[in-house]
């Protein structure tokens, strides 16, 4: 403190800076003698002669109102406050910027923070009087500025302040000052994000009355710049009906810059406020679009004339924009347009519903004023059609009815080439790259549709590569337009250009960019490959390929071996060379001659190197898959072992490449391989055959296939290796289904193919069995008896000469009374999977044994039994089809497992071989989907559902027939049977499906309970898989779906249990599905739905039972559903953040499953939390602040929210990885 009152400037910065440092150390603890010390002295040194000084005293007060206590904060504000007010300016100017650095220390809000309160109510009285203070501008410039800072941080501790605040700045609107204005205008945004309801009214009712009035244009514009500022902050509700009446007549005034504000507060309604402005959407537009064109003191006819004379062909390529561009400083029409373009853009990315007017009216709008002389408003019409560009990508595959947006834009496309085409030669750099841009975002929405337009286009491309004063993002846009538009066409539509890509000229900038200029925003490499290389030569369309690409091969090749060859060069740059020269090699080896010896031994070198090994494989992969079987002889000998050695590796990614090179090597020079490098490889596969990880193991199990395919004699060594041991193991585990199952199936075909001594069919059938009849090791999981099964299928296969004993022996197996249910069960299993493959008629006991087996006493076997059964009767239908249906008709006790077998029957058997037999299945059926027993309706509607796939034309009227049954039993296994029609992908029934469904879902006003559930569950389906199906219905079957989330009280009964009374809520189930429609509805049709509504029905569930609340979620967000459910939702945080942190405690003496409910209901109120927070500028929402402030509070919600955002964050990483 005495070094601070030294007058020589340098001693007093320094001493100053060393005060700073220490306040910003937390383990300073200043006294109160201190505090006063410190507090005087750097108060003292705000009103320093020394600029410097000054500067660092003010950054002291930072870290110096964390320190001390809260008399001392209020001396400092005090004394601030005082200062702002002098007459010095440099001082006021010290004391603003002081003021505003207190604020952003304070605690915020959500905090309750007494200091923070206190202070602001000492600052806010002397903010007021300041800025009522018209006769100094800055000092009310400076309080406007600090207000505005206090409101967005402190405004819910001001609420009492809040009349006071508003009395103060609405006069201040009209100050002939524009400055102290617009700082107004941006206080009063910030007053009305948490101020009340009478407050805000207040406001509005005063702009409404002011603009009513109209006594000023100047003030006019003032408050409709407010109106937007507001809008933008709070939305305006109900009060829309009147602000956009006033705005519309403000639009017709000849004022061009009320006009801009204007438009702009169309923007702001459109997006802040989308349910109150829909009515008024259709006016907006028309106004957009009149002034869109709004441009007086400019003549486009000339422009015009010369554009209708242009040459398709590229006569005019030398043309590079207009020389005497026209220009006049007083022009004001130009912001209105621009205006009007943002305001288009906010409409087109807000009403995906209006997709199809938009294309009809706002598209060829957009198109003609491309020709925009002003080059930002240019900019701005593009951006406008991107958005309309990218709104049209999920669209494509929503399934709209009429005439699809997509195809609009494709009607549209010579119209839109016509418009860019002149573009694309402009001199200014920002229009060429939104060309390139447009071409992008066109071609990616509607692959192709630039076929008949390529000859018009690679010009405009050429000329930018082409163009010295072109800029390097420029170029880079090119190329990944370029690209893009490469990737998407056939080969054939470049071929005719192929020589303007080789132009010397060009050739420089085209293959430096390629190898240098990176992945330019975004991904511009198809699967790391030089996609030049496929078009000049495409393998895949022999048939096809008429082009000669040896002129351009030399060029090609040069230009990539080069930088192949190059050391000091950036890692990327080495990958993409050894990739290009992996595509060369690929598609044009075989006119490469000698130099491509040379090359594979630089490749050899590349993959001993530790950093480009990797994308080495990769390239030597592509090599030897290519249909000109490259002699790849003078590297394997070195390359195989060098392979070999990859696989004890730890990167994963190098594992999964060297597999998949091995295999194509073996496949393709089997002849070239020898027994020693297959030994190196073998030696390496053991450890990488376990469940830890199936996809490495599917790749090892192929890899082994193949060997076994092309080289049988090795495979001679794995039986006596840990390889077979481990291949049994996994057969064995749980975990092995689906791709990785298919390949240890047809390995085994293969091995038991070869011939081999010591792995034949009864060696390897033993193996498999071995510990199920042993009874060494039981098998815990029944999984691993189903893929045991499937493996001895596919030797019996492979083998059909030993079937019969085998069978044989199963079926004594089963007969046995001293089997255990172990073999029984894998016996059953194993007869399943032969039968379906095989004819089993011949066995004469094996429905006897069958039967028998569905008595037994344990419910695994008597499934297995039920299984086989069905699955025999796949492999001779006319054999056991009609015994089953009589079974099922003659035994009423076994009637649910033979059900069981019918579906098997049906699943699995082919269309043509079940048509003779469906009206009797159908008719059997039908008797028994009126059942009481909820489980045996079930069988029969999933029946009934897949019997109707297999011909629709006649059973779905059938089925539809039932839907006025008396039975309130058969209605619901009606409407259970259409949910086994829908699928993910596309079916014969489809459209027969979408004509009826309707009717089936009328099903949701039945008077019984169940129907209307399972008719939820049906709709959730079709809304999951196919929401095509329900998407036009949505209308009609959404007030019954909402209505289905209802707590209905007459549904609630108590129920006796001893001494006990227990409630049972017999809606709870309907309750369930109907969420679960409505969260599968966000995902599959969010476009249809009124958000505003759908949240009125999530925050009922909100307050549900904690089944209900814990699928009552916020789900994860995307680009394209953002700008319509972020508003909606921000407005209701008030409405649905009380709920999820208002949990029901659980009794001390509930059960276990009663806590961890419990625990996944805070998990899921968790999420909804983190989900909120994606929404732009959630966290200046008071209402989320203090909601925060809560969940930091408590020590266990604080935990499970850092872990789930924690989690939330792993994910979008890995998401952005994989992309």
């Amino acid at each position: 403190t005495i070094i601070l009152t030294f007058h020589i400037p340098k001693i007093k910065f320094m001493a100053t800076n060393d005060l700073m440092s220490e306040l910003q150390k937390d383990s300073i603890k200043l006294d109160d003698d201190s505090e006063r010390k410190v507090v005087k002295m750097i108060l003292k040194l705000l009103e320093d002669k020394n600029g410097e000084v000054q500067n660092l005293a003010v950054k002291c007060l930072g870290p110096l109102v964390s320190k001390v206590k809260e008399y001392q904060v209020e001396t400092i504000v005090d004394t601030l406050c005082t200062n702002m007010l002098a007459d010095k300016e440099q001082l006021r100017d010290i004391s603003s910027i002081g003021l505003k650095t207190v604020i952003g220390e304070l605690p915020p809000a959500s905090s309750g923070s007494a200091l923070a309160a206190s202070v602001c109510k000492k600052i806010t009285g002397r903010l007021t009087s300041a800025i009522a203070k018209q006769e100094d501008v800055s000092v009310q410039l400076e309080a406007l500025d600090i207000m505005a800072d206090m409101l967005c941080r402190l405004g819910g501790l001001l609420v009492n302040f809040h009349p006071s605040i508003l009395s103060c700045l609405l006069p201040q609107l009209t100050s002939p000052r524009l400055a102290v204005r617009k700082r107004t205008i941006i206080a009063l945004g910030h007053l009305v994000m948490s101020c009340g309801n009478l407050v805000f009214v207040d406001l509005i009712e005063h702009l409404l009355s002011e603009l009513s009035r109209n006594d000023s244009m100047s003030t006019t514009r003032t408050y409709i710049q407010c109106i937007a500022a507001i809008s933008r902050q709070a939305g305006h509700g109900s009060y829309l009906e009147k602000i956009i009446p006033l705005v519309v007549k403000f639009c017709n005034i000849d004022d061009d810059e009320l006009r801009e504000y204007c438009i702009q507060a169309f923007e702001s309604f459109v997006r802040r406020c989308p349910k109150e402005v829909y009515p008024h959407v259709g006016t907006v537009i028309s106004i957009c679009l009149k002034y869109l064109t709004y441009d007086p003191n400019y003549n486009y006819d000339d422009e015009d004339e010369d554009e209708n004379a242009m040459d398709a062909d590229g006569a005019d390529e030398d043309y590079q924009g207009s020389d005497d561009e026209y220009s006049d400083d007083d022009d004001m029409s130009w912001k209105v347009r621009r205006a009007a373009a943002k305001c288009l853009d906010a409409v087109v990315s807000t009403r995906h519903e209006m997709l199809p007017e938009f294309y009809r009216t706002v598209s060829p709008a957009l198109i003609a004023r491309f020709k925009e002389r002003e080059e930002n408003v240019k900019a701005d019409v593009f951006h406008a059609y991107l958005s309309l560009l990218k709104q049209t990508r999920p669209a494509q595959i929503s399934g709209m009815s009429d005439i699809s947006p997509s195809h609009r834009v494709l009607l549209q496309v010579p119209m839109i080439v016509k418009a860019l085409h002149k573009q694309m030669k402009e001199k200014s750099v920002k229009t060429r790259q939104c060309c390139f841009n447009m071409l992008t975002e066109l071609v990616n929405v509607l692959p192709g549709a630039l076929t008949q337009h390529i000859p018009v286009l690679v010009p405009g491309i050429i000329f930018s590569l082409n163009d010295k004063s072109s800029s390097s993002n420029l170029k880079i846009d090119a190329l990944s337009c370029l690209y893009v538009v490469l990737c998407n066409h056939q080969p054939q539509v470049f071929h005719p250009h192929w020589l303007l890509f080789f132009n010397p000229s060009v050739r420089l900038f085209f293959f430096k960019f390629c190898f240098n200029l990176l992945q330019p925003r975004g991904p511009v490499w198809d699967n790391e490959s030089f996609v030049n290389v496929k078009l000049l030569r495409p393998l895949d369309q022999p048939e096809r390929d008429t082009f000669d690409a040896s002129p351009y091969i030399t060029d090609l090749f040069t230009c990539t071996i080069k930088r192949l060859k190059a050391a000091d060069i950036d890692q990327e740059v080495k990958e993409r060379a050894i990739s290009c020269m992996g595509q060369i090699i690929c598609n044009l080896g075989d006119s490469l001659g000698d130099d491509l010896p040379g090359t594979l031994h630089i490749f050899l070198e590349r993959l001993k190197n530790e950093i480009t090994r990797l994308t080495t494989v990769k390239a030597l992969t592509l090599i030897a898959g290519s249909t000109l079987k490259i002699d790849l002889r003078p590297i394997l000998d070195e390359a195989v072992p060098i392979l070999a050695s990859f696989l004890r590796k730890n990167q994963r990614a190098l594992k999964l490449s060297t597999l998949a090179a091995l295999d194509i090597l073996v496949k393709n020079y089997s002849d070239s391989v020898t027994p020693a490098m297959i030994d190196a490889v073998l030696a390496e596969l053991p450890p990488l055959i376990s469940e830890s990880d199936m996809h490495v193991s599917q790749m090892v199990i192929s890899f082994l296939t193949t060997l076994a395919r092309v080289h049988p004699l090795s495979l001679a060594k794995i039986g006596g290796s840990s390889i077979l041991s481990e291949l049994i193991s996994l057969v064995r585990s749980p975990l092995l289904q689906g791709g990785a199952l298919s390949a240890m199936l047809e390995f085994f075909q293969a091995l038991v193919g070869t011939g081999t001594s010591s792995l034949g069919y009864m060696d390897l059938l033993r193996m498999l069995t071995g510990p199920v009849y042993a009874q060494s090791a039981a098998l815990t999981h029944k999984q691993s008896y189903y893929s045991i099964a499937k493996c001895v299928a596919a030797l019996t296969r492979a083998c059909p000469d030993e079937g019969p004993a085998v069978v044989g022996q199963f079926i004594q197996d089963v007969k046995n009374s001293r089997s255990t249910d172990s073999i029984r069960l894998l016996a059953l299993l194993s007869l399943g999977e032969v039968g379906h493959h095989v004819d089993l008629s011949g066995q004469p006991e094996l429905k006897t044994v069958i039967l028998d087996a569905f008595s037994s006493s344990s419910e695994e076997v008597k499934s297995a039994a039920s299984y086989a059964l069905g699955s025999i009767a796949v492999g001779n239908l006319p054999e056991y089809l009609p015994f089953v249906l009589g079974e099922i008709s003659g035994q009423p006790k076994r009637q649910y497992l033979l059900l069981h077998s019918l579906k098997e029957i049906i699943s699995s058997a082919s269309v043509t071989g079940l048509k003779p037999y469906v009206e009797g299945v159908w008719t059997l059926l039908l008797k028994h989907c009126e059942c009481a027993e909820e489980g045996t309706r079930n069988v029969v509607a999933e029946c009934l559902g897949k019997l109707t796939l297999i011909d629709p034309e006649t059973l779905l009227p059938r089925l539809k027939g039932y839907l006025l049954s008396g039975s309130s039993y058969a209605r619901s296994s009606v409407v259970t049977a259409v949910k086994f029609t829908i699928s993910d992908h596309p079916q014969t029934i489809d459209p027969l499906l979408k004509n009826c469904i309707g009717d089936f879902l009328k099903t949701l006003e039945d008077p019984d309970l169940n129907v209307r559930r399972v008719a939820l569950v049906t709709f959730n389906s079709a809304a999951h898989n196919k929401p095509s199906l329900i998407r036009d219905l949505l209308d009609t079957v959404l007030p019954h779906l909402y209505n289905e989330t209802k707590v209905r009280k007459e549904l609630i009964r108590e129920v006796e249990m001893g001494p006990f009374k227990h409630t049972v809520d017999d809606g709870l189930d309907i309750r369930k599905a109907a969420f679960e429609c409505m969260y599968t509805l966000l995902d599959s049709c969010l476009d249809r739905l009124d958000i505003f509504e759908f949240l009125n029905h999530v925050e009922d569930g909100l307050k549900d039972h904690y089944d209900i609340k814990g699928r009552v979620r916020v789900p994860s967000l995307s680009n394209n559903h953002l700008h319509t459910v972020c508003q909606p939702l921000s407005v209701s945080l008030s409405l649905s953040l009380s709920h999820p942190v208002s949990l029901p405690q659980v009794k001390a003496n509930s059960v276990k499953q009663e806590f961890e409910k419990q625990d996944e209901l805070k998990r899921s109120a968790m999420r909804a939390v983190v989900a909120l927070l994606t929404i732009p500028e959630a966290e200046k929402s008071p209402l989320m602040s203090e909601f925060q402030s809560q969940i930091s509070s408590n020590p266990e919600l604080a935990a499970i929210f850092e872990n789930i955002q924690r989690d939330s964050s792993s994910a979008n990483m890995e998401s952005m990885d994989t992309s």
